[in-house]
């Protein structure tokens, strides 16, 4: 189907979508944050409830670091996930530290 004839169907039934120029969609769980960078965005109005459309392959990162980084110092240093982005936290970040100070302990 056409865009145009779907705009035009979806008015008949009462829906709008809006595109929303995003640059970064977060979903936060416990523990872990879904980071969508550059996601394509809709947002679909159907009486009067809004749904919201995200478009994108997401990064996890657990407990404000990346998950990639984490499972990094993680290897690196032989030590648990906990210790690894507690680490993380400590050196605000800096992969190399973290593992050092994991090392040195």
């Amino acid at each position: 189907m056409n865009p145009r004839a779907m705009k035009q169907a979806m008015k008949k039934l009462g829906m709008e979508q809006e595109e929303i120029a995003a640059s970064e969609v977060i979903i936060k769980t416990a523990g872990k944050e879904m980071v969508f960078l550059n996601p394509q965005v809709s947002k679909v109005t159907m009486m009067g409830q809004e749904t919201w459309q995200i478009i994108g392959t997401p990064q996890e990162r657990n407990l404000g670091h990346d998950i990639e980084d984490v499972q990094t110092v993680m290897q690196q240093a032989n030590v648990g996930e906990l210790q690894a982005a507690e680490a993380l936290k400590e050196t605000n970040g800096d992969i190399a530290e973290a593992i050092i100070k994991l090392k040195k302990e």
